[in-house]
């Protein structure tokens, strides 16, 4: 990897769905689907489904600062979820599908603080924001066929993503 790239994780509820919005865009090098948060290496996706390993599905993005900023990631972060439940996001339930912002950098962290702080300020949600911002934890590769989900298995992922209210949430909050 160029020594120019950075990394940033986020977790947004089920990770297909946060794959799509950062993947093939100008200035991003790769979306990868994993797990980050929790104590046990290598988690199994049966594991980190459980609920019981502490790991939050995410992505990690590597991407190209001087084309892509981070600023211009948060901004396309929190449009995908809710970020006011604290339970999951959409119809996946469970600490595994929290939202989060893992962070490597200080620069990052401060970052991520104000543009959850602009989020709560802004009026648009009545209640309070619970996406956590975290310092960044080991990141676990999931298996491979959670990769590019949708591009893979369109079919299942246009079906699962309509079944969510991930799609609605998002034109009622933030359109």
């Amino acid at each position: 990897m160029s020594e120019r790239y950075e990394k940033a994780v986020f977790a947004g509820g089920c990770f297909w769905c946060m794959v799509q919005p950062f993947d093939e865009q100008p200035g991003i090098i790769d979306v990868l689907s994993g797990y980050s948060g929790g104590e046990i290496e290598n988690p199994s996706y049966e594991q980190v489904k459980s609920g019981e390993s502490g790991h939050y599905e995410v992505v990690q993005i590597t991407y190209d600062p001087t084309s892509f900023s981070y600023e211009k990631l948060l901004s396309l972060y929190w449009p995908q979820i809710d970020p006011t439940d604290p339970e999951g996001q959409f119809h996946d339930r469970g600490s595994q599908y929290r939202t989060a912002i893992f962070y490597y950098t200080e620069e990052q962290k401060k970052l991520a603080l104000a543009s959850k702080r602009e989020i709560g300020e802004s009026g648009r949600f009545k209640k309070p924001i619970v996406t956590e911002i975290l310092k960044a934890k080991p990141f676990y590769l999931a298996e491979e066929e959670h990769q590019k989900f949708y591009k893979i298995h369109k079919e299942q992922y246009k079906d699962d993503r309509k079944k969510s209210g991930r799609d609605e949430f998002i034109e009622d909050n933030w359109k």
